[in-house]
């Protein structure tokens, strides 16, 4: 390492309570740490901001464990390893690495996984080929379970997750039905995408439109949002249809639960629906990531990433997700390869 090199850390300073601010967050540097016997030392490339660190930066319960107070925000990162205490990693190695909103990280050689940049952009190893793909394929296809001409619709179109959803939807045959944000986004999700069309939940008329849209009702609700749009689509739930339960970003910043869906829609309709996490299908990472490269590869499945220069903006880039603001997977480029 240069002489005098300090590593940037951006640590959770206070749990917020409602929207975060600017305020719950802190830039302090500390010295680059010196890795231990089989680990290694990686400078960040690129960090991954996602819906679901909003629910780390709580004390609250949940699937997974708070950050405390003072410590690093948790992320995955694309790393460049600069020193190696493990004969699997040697400098210059390009890896995912659970690195968080840090410039330097000495992480357990076991915790990393080396990417070919020759394959791909590195960077979608953070979005298409990485978690929000792998999200996106088993949610659809283990808890969604399309068929040809099902009706699929799909919350936050436009995004990491939603936007392969819908593509893979297309694949399988199915109508496709985006909800995204804005005339923009909807555009790309049709135009681009190859969405059948798109509904716009910020247009009024919510409710009457996606009616429109589904005029044979729902098969298979792809749920990221929650809120006003799952208030749309729980009407026109098909009798058997599927509801795989990925996110809720719209009530990640409410002080109280929200009530839920009706339970007798759920009874009477015979629905199922099932929340996941994509850490539960760590088995099927080999057959995910062999469909999707052949279908990136192919311009199958096409992918869109929204990228903000310097970890110093990390947490404003964070603020604007939960706000809508991103178009596309969000990516911090932490430092030039």
């Amino acid at each position: 390492m240069p002489t005098g090199v300090q590593n940037r850390q951006i640590v959770l300073k206070s749990y917020p309570a409602g929207m975060p601010t600017g305020a719950n967050f802190a830039m302090i540097e500390s010295p680059v740490p010196e890795p231990g016997d089989h680990e290694v030392l990686t400078r960040a490339l690129w960090l991954s901001l996602d819906p679901y660190m909003r629910g780390r930066m709580s004390d609250r319960k949940s699937y997974a464990p708070s950050v405390p107070l003072e410590d690093v925000m948790v992320a995955r990162t694309v790393s460049r390893v600069v020193l190696s205490r493990d004969s699997r990693f040697v400098p210059g190695d390009i890896v995912v690495a659970p690195g968080g909103w840090q410039d330097y990280a000495a992480l357990p050689a076991a915790s990393l996984r080396k990417l070919d940049p020759a394959l791909a952009p590195v960077s979608t190893a953070l979005g298409v080929l990485g978690m929000p793909g792998m999200t996106a394929y088993v949610g659809l296809l283990d808890i969604g379970r399309p068929r040809a001409s099902d009706t699929v619709v799909v919350s936050a179109a436009s995004g990491a997750v939603g936007s392969v959803v819908g593509q893979i939807a297309r694949l399988k045959g199915c109508r496709v039905v985006g909800v995204a944000g804005g005339a923009a986004k909807c555009r790309y999700v049709v135009d681009e995408l190859g969405f059948d069309t798109c509904v716009d939940h910020r247009a009024a008329g919510l409710g009457d439109a996606l009616a429109l849209a589904c005029p044979n009702g729902i098969d298979v609700y792809f749920e990221n949002v929650d809120g006003i749009v799952q208030q749309a689509v729980w009407p026109l739930l098909n009798d058997f249809a599927r509801v795989p339960v990925c996110g809720l970003i719209a009530q990640y910043n409410d002080a109280e639960p929200r009530p839920g869906p009706s339970l007798a829609s759920v009874l009477t309709k015979r629905l199922t629906v099932r929340g996941f996490i994509v850490s539960d299908y760590g088995d099927r990472w080999d057959e995910f990531f062999r469909d999707m490269s052949a279908w990136v590869s192919e311009g199958r499945i096409k992918y869109r990433e929204d990228v903000v220069e310097g970890l110093e903006h990390a947490p404003e880039a964070f603020i604007g997700l939960l706000q809508g603001r991103n178009f596309g997977k969000l990516l911090v480029r932490v430092a030039r390869e």
